[in-house]
């Protein structure tokens, strides 16, 4: 599963925030050699708040996934960054996802608790006080889950749309865009994915809306675009916040090779923050875009070239989803030609391959659950393009969903395109030979739970019975079919019933 590791940031032209208007100016005193993320402007105007990584004065130091820092307008320029403190920093990564219209809240992408580690997931609200921020009231979202380790986020002006990216209940490649809307009640909907129109397989981060909320902004690393991270537009047709135009690239004016995250408009959409990598050596840095009064925007130009050998370049991390940390690797890709490699010891890797291709994408280290991915280059039309990973150790508890393992419909005959993802099983036990599974069976809810149940049983049967053939102990294998029972994605559409039918093993014994 193709996963985005460490977060990095956008934009295309500098300017500085000079109280109501802005004037071109680089952001000197806010770039550091340090990752800058998530930038947002106060509603006055008057303070630029972000989330920095790897800065040795965040409350956990460079380890840190992400602290939020500020700094003040000055009147000709901004100020020396400020730590935010305690108040508005928990473990995990910090950013801030909006502010109330008069700027006396302030919308956070995390929970937090006193005196220990967060042990629940959602948003949070401070509130503006004589001594600065308050400590953060939980908000709670029913069935809000994120398996990602970052998350980015989005409050509208009024406070009453959460857009946000997590790999959740509904998630169909890796982090997706879900919408939460608060009632009149107060209370907060159960999170909706936005549909297949905007998510993909790929990674989709970094959710804004437009102060009317028609028009969807965001960033993904789906292959067409101009590099590693790219942002694009939508527009909502309707209201059920799932039925969008197709996302429209914003082009070579804003979008590099580089990372694009984070695109957010103010000042009636005057002016743009957002963070870049194009040219701060990997890091991100904050920068800011106007619109002038003509409507004609400063937007400098950025040439794209093809190579000139006829290939592009998958670049990348591969990491531990437990804790973030490299892992050195074997990296296959499999078309009409083979491409392997070793990634180093930090989880880097880098590799030419041939576009208009697709390709079978295998990663394997010792100690982790081989990934087995299909990428298609097909529709590419950029030079490079960044793909990160994460494996899971092998351990007790560790649940594995087969993706590709794949049935005729209400039968349990076994699809073809199943056996990659099977033997990669089997490769699996048979470098590990004291790991033992259970693997369970499960349907989507529609039709006799019991007739539901029997087949997810016979579907797990086949499957015991294919990893046998190729020489591993039955004894190693149990198997279970949960019919109905255990649906990971909530609600009846088509795409929550496809993703509710599925096999996965659980390791049992390591």
């Amino acid at each position: 599963m193709i996963r985005f590791i460490s977060l990095f940031f956008v934009l295309v032209s500098e300017l500085c925030f000079a109280q109501s208007r802005f004037t071109p100016q680089a952001l000197t005193n806010v770039n550091s050699l340090y990752d800058e993320q998530n930038p947002i402007i106060s509603p006055d105007g008057n303070t630029l708040y972000f989330t920095v990584v790897g800065h040795p004065k965040n409350l956990e130091g460079k380890k840190a996934v992400g602290d939020i820092w500020f700094s003040r307008w000055q009147g000709q320029n901004w100020s020396v960054p400020i730590h935010a403190g305690a108040s508005l920093n928990a473990s995990g990564f910090n950013s801030i996802a909006g502010f109330s219209a008069d700027g006396n809240a302030v919308f956070l992408m995390n929970h937090y608790a006193k005196d220990k580690e967060v042990a629940s997931q959602g948003i949070s609200v401070s509130t503006k006080s004589e001594n600065g921020w308050t400590f953060p009231e939980n908000i709670r979202i029913p069935y809000f889950l994120n398996k990602s380790l970052l998350i980015s986020g989005y409050v509208s002006e009024d406070g009453s749309i959460l857009l946000y990216s997590a790999e959740g209940y509904e998630t169909v490649g890796v982090e997706d865009l879900y919408v939460s809307i608060k009632g009149i009640d107060g209370s907060w909907s159960e999170p909706k994915s936005l549909g297949p129109s905007i998510n993909s397989t790929f990674q989709e981060l970094c959710p804004s809306l437009s102060a009317d909320k028609t028009t969807l902004y965001f960033s993904s690393n789906k292959p067409g675009g101009f590099g590693s991270y790219d942002v694009y537009k939508s527009k909502r047709q309707d209201d059920s916040w799932s039925n969008w135009s197709t996302p429209e690239n914003l082009g070579a004016a804003v979008n590099t090779e580089g990372r694009e995250l984070y695109f957010r408009s103010f000042n009636n959409e005057s002016v743009t923050l957002y963070t870049t990598t194009s040219s701060s050596n990997e890091y991100g840095d904050v920068k800011l875009y106007q619109v002038n009064a003509d409507s004609t925007s400063q937007k400098p130009s950025v040439k794209i070239e093809k190579p000139d050998n006829g290939t592009i370049i998958l670049t990348g991390r591969i990491s531990n989803s437990k804790n973030a940390s490299g892992v050195e690797a074997d990296l296959q890709l499999k078309a009409d030609a083979n491409y392997v490699v070793r990634s180093a010891s930090t989880g880097l890797y880098e590799v030419q391959v041939k576009p208009s291709q697709s390709y079978t994408l295998k990663i394997e280290a010792a100690g982790y659950i081989t990934l087995l991915e299909k990428i298609d280059l097909t529709k590419l039309n950029s030079t490079k393009i960044e793909l990160n990973f994460k494996l899971q150790p092998i351990e007790i508890g560790v649940s594995v969903n087969l993706k590709s393992v794949l049935f005729k419909v209400s039968e349990s005959t076994l699809l073809a395109d199943s056996y990659d993802e099977l033997n990669t099983v089997v490769d699996l036990m048979k470098v590990n030979p004291k790991l033992e599974i259970e693997l369970g069976g499960h349907t989507d809810s529609r039709g006799n739970a019991r007739l539901n149940q029997k087949l997810s049983q016979e579907r797990v049967d086949k499957v015991k019975a294919y990893l046998v053939s190729k020489g591993i102990n039955a004894n190693r294998i149990q198997g279970k079919g949960y019919g109905g029972k255990q649906p990971i994605a909530i609600g009846d559409s088509e795409e929550n019933r496809r993703l509710n039918r599925r096999v996965e093993f659980t390791i049992l014994k390591d």
